[in-house]
C-alpha cells in the first residue's frame, strides 16, 4: 500500500510587507525633513540677514552670509538707536509677557480646578461657552475690548495689554483635563478628612501635582503675549509703551517712508533675531514640563 506524498503548504513570503513598511518609513522621514527645512528656513534667513549692512541686504545672496563682523555693528546700533529705544521696548515686552503669563496661569488654574472638582449649577453650560471661546480669534475681540477699556480710561496704558491677556480659555481647558486625569478624588477627600481646608487642599495637594500643566499654560501665555501684535497696536499710541512687535513695525514703516535711506532695515532684522532668543531659552528650559502637560491634553 502506497500513500501519496502530501505537498508542503506554501509559506507566504513577508518580503512585500517589509518593503511596504520601509517605503512608509522613507516617506515619513522625507516629509519630516521637508517640514524641518520649511520651519527652519525663515530662522536661517534671519540669522544670515543679521550679518549684512543695509546695502548688502538687497544686493547679496539671500541665504548666505556676507560680513559676519557687520552683525556686531548691527547689534551696537540696535541697542543705542534713539537713546536705547529697543531696550525700553524689550523691557515693556517682558513686563507684558511676565505679568500676563503669571496672571493667566493663576486664572486658568483656579477655573480649571473648579470645573474639574466642584459641582455647581450651570457648570456644563459655562464650560461649553468656554470651549466656544477657544474658537473665537483674538483679533476679532480687539475692537470690542478697546471700546470696553476706553469706558474706564485704561486705553494707552499697560493695563490695556495686560488685562485682556489674563483670559486664556485653552489654558482653562488644559488644566481641567489635567486635573481630571492626574488628581483622584480620593486624594482630595483624604486631605479633607485630615482636617485640611479647601485652600490648603488646593495649594498643598493639588498644585504640586499640576506642575506640568501649569508650566505649559505659563509658557503658552507668555509666548502668546510676547508675540501679540494687533492688541497693542489697537490699544497703544505712546511709543514709550510699545512692545517689541509694535516697535519694530514702527521702525519698518519708517524705513519704507525713507525708501531705505536710513539703516532701519538692518535694525529691524537684528531686533527680530534678538527678540526671539528669550523664547528659545524659555522653551529649552521648560520643554520637559511642556511636553508632559501637552501629552495629557492630547490623550483626552
Amino acid at each position: 500500500m502506497t500513500t501519496a506524498a502530501v505537498p508542503a503548504p506554501a509559506v507566504a513570503a513577508p518580503a512585500p510587507r517589509r518593503t511596504s513598511s520601509a517605503r512608509g518609513r522613507v516617506t515619513v522621514n522625507a516629509v519630516m525633513v521637508a517640514m524641518i527645512l520649511y520651519f527652519l528656513m525663515p530662522f536661517w534667513w534671519l540669522v544670515v540677514a543679521a550679518t549684512k549692512d543695509n546695502d548688502a541686504l538687497f544686493s547679496t545672496a539671500a541665504l548666505w552670509f556676507h560680513s559676519p563682523g557687520a552683525f556686531f555693528t548691527n547689534l551696537q546700533q540696535l541697542f543705542t538707536y534713539n537713546d536705547g529705544e529697543y531696550l525700553r521696548w524689550m523691557g515693556n515686552t517682558a513686563i507684558y509677557a511676565g505679568v500676563s503669563g503669571v496672571g493667566a496661569t493663576a486664572v486658568a488654574t483656579f477655573a480649571g480646578y473648579a470645573f474639574a472638582k466642584y459641582r455647581f449649577p450651570g457648570r456644563n453650560l459655562l464650560f461649553s461657552s468656554l470651549l466656544g471661546a477657544i474658537m473665537v480669534p483674538a483679533t476679532a475681540l480687539a475692537i470690542p475690548t478697546y471700546l470696553l477699556l476706553s469706558k474706564v480710561a485704561l486705553t494707552n496704558t499697560m493695563w490695556a495689554v495686560i488685562l485682556p491677556s489674563l483670559l486664556n480659555p485653552f489654558g482653562v481647558y488644559l488644566v481641567r483635563v489635567y486635573v481630571q486625569e492626574s488628581l483622584p478624588d480620593e486624594l482630595l477627600e483624604a486631605a479633607r478628612v485630615d482636617g485640611a481646608g479647601e485652600l490648603r487642599v488646593l495649594f498643598n495637594v493639588a498644585l504640586p501635582t499640576l506642575k506640568p500643566a501649569l508650566v505649559t499654560v505659563l509658557l503658552f501665555s507668555m509666548v502668546g503675549t510676547w508675540n501679540n501684535f494687533f492688541l497693542p497696536l489697537v490699544m497703544l499710541n505712546n511709543d514709550k509703551l510699545f512692545p517689541l512687535t509694535v516697535g519694530l513695525q514702527s521702525w519698518y514703516q519708517g524705513a519704507l517712508i525713507q525708501s531705505g535711506a536710513n539703516a532701519l532695515f538692518t535694525l529691524v532684522i537684528a531686533g527680530s533675531l534678538v527678540a526671539i532668543l528669550p523664547l528659545i531659552v524659555a522653551f529649552l528650559l521648560l520643554q520637559r514640563y511642556w511636553r508632559g502637560g501637552l501629552t495629557v491634553g492630547s490623550l483626552k
